[in-house]
């Protein structure tokens, strides 16, 4: 009995290299047997290209062999280069600005004002981060917002989860309610032709509802995490940075010296110009990585850094970073074997049928699910508003379904596992800068996704029997 007990608790989950690579071949594998098929390219809202429904027509079957098999992980890196080199650009950033010790400071500073109501902070950022992303919808900054709190929650009794599940539950419970989110909402709602922005009240109080849930499931593994610091899931993982963080009994509190009060000046308009840049000029990775380069450089110099030094601190912060960009270019690696087989469209209309062919009552909840696959092989709000809502919007009139609650089953399907799926590159590089393997965060994470879906399923089965409109 004691072998048998201690051989369960031993059982892990395999590498996420090995688990990616398995998705990839799997991938590959299928398209010996599903029919390749695509559907034409037309303009579609915002000058983006979108499908046309009715266009779908097989074509000559395109397996994938393994000399092809061979390309594909170098050339998932390549494809996901954005994102990929925005990791190691704030890896070094944050790299630098630790090597200046401005944030050992601020940390102290914080830590000693917040130390009596600690777990004040989760439900205060989770709700910033929710409503900046239920706004402007991005979710990516979630990278951003992750190292600037680490330190802090690490130095307050938490750890590394708590610091990632902050960021990432806030932001996506903002992203998937998207109360004026134009990347998810915005765009779906054009696409299947009805008011943008419309049904704003009830997204609002699914933006409550579960920015709440979020917060609680926090809140709960904070506390027993700060109780017993060996009840985290990350507790090795996190020594060193327990070490490096940790609060230091002292009579007086640290301070900056002169240049470290400038170089902290600078480190803020540059973030001003980073909101400035992705609310007004568009900006994405590409800008923001740029911008954190010369942020990077600038605050080392004026911190008393000499070029030598901030190259070093880059070098180690691409080092800290590097298995998250390896994760990247694997998950996706999966779409790009889809992609090269020409299965992905048939996959997306072979899942379309199937709703069309279930009971009128759980056609909403059909195309939940639908929309959750999906999302496994395009991880992108906007890409798989394209791709789907194009043939979800006419197929919820057949069905008997409203269209503002196919946009609801789209939110729900694609927003909420945006944390929970490995192919979401944005979603793999948070956890890589949190130093937070995929593995221990689905055991934190699944249990809080399977309540944001039981709250989707209810949601789409009240709105589909009062045949909602908004």
């Amino acid at each position: 009995m004691e072998k048998k007990k201690s051989a369960k608790k031993k059982f892990q989950l395999p590498h996420i290299y090995v688990i990616l690579f398995t998705f990839s071949a799997l991938a590959a594998i299928s398209t010996y047997f599903i029919p390749a098929g695509k559907f034409e390219r037309v303009p579609g809202p915002d000058g983006r290209t979108a499908i046309d429904p009715n266009s779908y027509t097989q074509v000559d079957s395109a397996p994938i062999g393994i000399a092809e098999f061979l390309t594909v992980i170098p050339r998932g890196l390549i494809d996901a280069g954005e994102i990929v080199f925005f990791t190691f650009i704030i890896g070094g950033m944050f790299s630098v600005l630790k090597t200046t010790g401005i944030i050992e400071v601020v940390v102290d500073r914080l830590a000693n004002r917040f130390a009596k109501n600690s777990i004040l902070l989760i439900p205060i950022l989770t709700t910033v981060f929710g409503i900046g992303a239920t706004l402007i919808g991005t979710p990516e900054l979630s990278l951003v917002y992750i190292p600037v709190i680490m330190p802090l929650i690490i130095a307050l009794g938490y750890d590394s989860i708590v610091a990632a599940s902050i960021a990432l539950v806030g932001t996506v419970v903002g992203f998937t309610t998207g109360v004026l989110n134009p990347i998810n909402v915005g765009l779906s709602q054009k696409i299947v032709g009805i008011p943008v922005f419309s049904g704003l009240p009830l997204r609002l109080i699914l933006f409550i509802v579960c920015i709440s849930v979020g917060i609680f499931f926090i809140m709960r593994y904070a506390k027993k995490v700060q109780q017993d610091p060996l009840k985290s899931y990350v507790y090795e993982d996190d020594r060193e940075k327990r070490e490096l963080y940790k609060q230091k009994d002292k009579i007086e509190a640290k301070s900056m010296n002169t240049r470290q009060k400038y170089a902290s000046l600078a480190a803020f308009i540059f973030l001003g110009i980073l909101v400035y840049g992705v609310l007004q000029l568009g900006w994405f990775m590409v800008e923001m990585a740029g911008l954190f380069i010369f942020m990077g450089i600038v605050v080392g110099l004026i911190a008393g850094l000499n070029a030598t030094k901030i190259s070093n601190a880059f070098t180690e912060g691409f080092r800290e970073v590097l298995m998250g960009a390896i994760i990247i270019g694997l998950a996706r690696s999966v779409a790009v074997v889809l992609e090269d087989g020409q299965i992905m469209d048939t996959i997306v209309h072979s899942l379309g049928s199937l709703v069309g062919e279930m009971p009128s009552i759980l056609g909403a909840v059909g195309m939940y699910l639908v929309q959750l696959t999906i999302n496994f092989i395009i991880p992108s709000g906007s890409g798989q508003a394209l791709v789907t809502m194009p043939i979800m919007g006419p197929l919820a009139d057949i069905i008997g379904v409203t269209r503002q609650t196919a946009v609801l089953a789209f939110q729900f399907g694609d927003g909420f596992a945006h944390i929970l799926f490995p192919t979401s590159g944005y979603f793999m590089a948070a956890l890589v800068i949190a130093g937070v393997s995929w593995q221990k965060w689905i055991r934190f994470y699944l249990p809080l996704f399977l309540v944001f879906s039981a709250i989707g399923v209810v949601t789409l089965v009240i709105t589909q029997m009062i045949q909602y409109t908004g």
